[in-house]
């Protein structure tokens, strides 16, 4: 293993030069506060590298295990539970929702299948009724919730359009998992998957884990703005301006499906709140170290094995590595991408030149990314936000892991 180069620490394998190059000078040149690197191939650590400030009132440096919240990073390890429950035959993917949780099927959802939910094919990524994120993680509000979740009518005809359900994902997916498993999904996650592969992940982090995480910096509108113009005058438009624009129309898809439930005055902020971080909200409130995300998805690079276990039967995950569904324009992510069960199934191979790989990407920047051909796991984490959907620098540093030697040609 070869030192990192200033002013990164850690380590990486030989050959990886490239991506240990691009992460240190995105320290150096101020791209982030913060971040860390994870890397395995074929089930041993490549990259760990790490580096920048947790915090910049403190001073407190970045460390290997630093966490922060990863926003939709959750979905893919909310993901994983379904999966788990799938290979034990819990549930069937193509069985209606209604079949496990009856009184969903009312005002036309009746068809909708776990793979339709899952694959953002459902026609349900807003709420008619508002919420708060405090609804989300108060107790007591739990019917109040529930109430909104089954009286919802699909916004178009399940099955016959895609798009991303950024929220009301986790919404659904938390309580069906809870009737399917008899519990909720994090303390499973914990026990069945994260303990298992060793990885610091949690969907409701304890107090024990405070000591430990970052601060957030979330860009202002004005800064998100100024960097959306600044893609516009380099590659003209993007997706993130579509999507910036429709979110100022009151009736739109986009509005009503990144604002419900609302975060507060305080935006994006809010999910680094205490309270939230101690709840399991499957869409966003997930907080780990990168390496903690990259050991997480070590059974699915290499086909359910993990070490000497087989964690899931062989085969099963092979239909994750074909796109299950797929649109040319996401209704709501306004481009072309896919999904499988649960996972991201990128356009044009933006994270990995091979189909077959999948994951989630978090808003601002953080990633869990798997490619099952080069049996690569990635986690990235950082403290500074991104204003745009897919993170400049989370797009670098995967071009340049493929560039490295190891990895010519898979």
């Amino acid at each position: 293993m070869q030192h990192a180069p200033f002013p990164a620490r850690g380590s990486y394998a030989d050959g990886f030069e490239p991506v240990a190059r691009t992460f240190a000078e995105a320290l150096a040149r101020g791209a982030e506060i913060g971040a860390a690197l994870s890397v395995y191939q074929r089930g041993v650590q490549v990259v760990d590298l790490w580096g920048g400030l947790a915090d910049t009132t403190t001073g407190r440096a970045w460390e290997r295990d630093t966490r922060i919240v990863v926003f939709s990073v959750t979905k893919g390890l909310a993901a994983m539970g379904m999966h788990l429950l799938a290979d034990r035959g819990v549930f069937d993917w193509d069985e209606p929702v209604a079949t496990y949780w009856p009184e969903l099927g009312q005002r036309g959802k009746h068809a909708i299948s776990v793979r339709t939910l899952l694959n953002h094919r459902a026609g349900l990524p807003y709420l008619d009724v508002p919420l708060s994120l405090r609804d989300c993680i108060d107790p007591a509000r739990a019917g109040h919730v529930l109430g909104a979740l089954e009286r919802q009518a699909p916004a178009w005809r399940p099955g016959e359009e895609q798009g991303y359900h950024a929220l009301t994902y986790g919404l659904y997916l938390s309580e069906l998992f809870a009737r399917l498993a008899g519990e909720p999904l994090g303390p499973f996650l914990e026990r069945e998957l994260f303990q298992v592969v060793g990885s610091d992940a949690r969907l409701g982090t304890p107090a024990s884990e405070d000591s430990r995480q970052a601060t957030l910096y979330v860009p202002s509108t004005r800064e998100r703005l100024l960097e959306l113009a600044r893609d516009a005058l380099l590659a003209g438009s993007s997706p993130e301006m579509r999507i910036m624009r429709d979110a100022f129309s009151r009736k739109s898809l986009v509005r009503r499906a990144f604002t419900n439930p609302s975060p507060g005055p305080r935006g994006l902020q809010a999910y680094a709140d205490v309270e939230v971080r101690r709840a399991a909200l499957a869409w966003a409130s997930a907080t780990a170290s990168a390496d903690g995300i990259a050991r997480a998805y070590l059974p699915f690079a290499s086909d359910g094995r993990f070490g000497d276990a087989q964690l899931f039967s062989r085969g099963s995950l092979a239909p994750v590595y074909r796109r299950q569904s797929w649109s040319p324009r996401d209704l709501l992510l306004k481009k072309p991408l896919g999904w499988s069960q649960g996972f991201l199934k990128e356009e044009r191979q933006t994270f990995s030149p091979n189909p077959e790989s999948f994951g989630h990407a978090g808003m601002g920047g953080a990633l869990g990314w798997c490619d099952p051909t080069a049996e690569l796991c990635i986690g990235y984490v950082m403290n500074r936000m991104d204003g745009r959907v897919r993170s400049p620098r989370a797009l670098a540093l995967c071009r340049s892991l493929y560039e490295c030697e190891p990895l010519c040609g898979s």
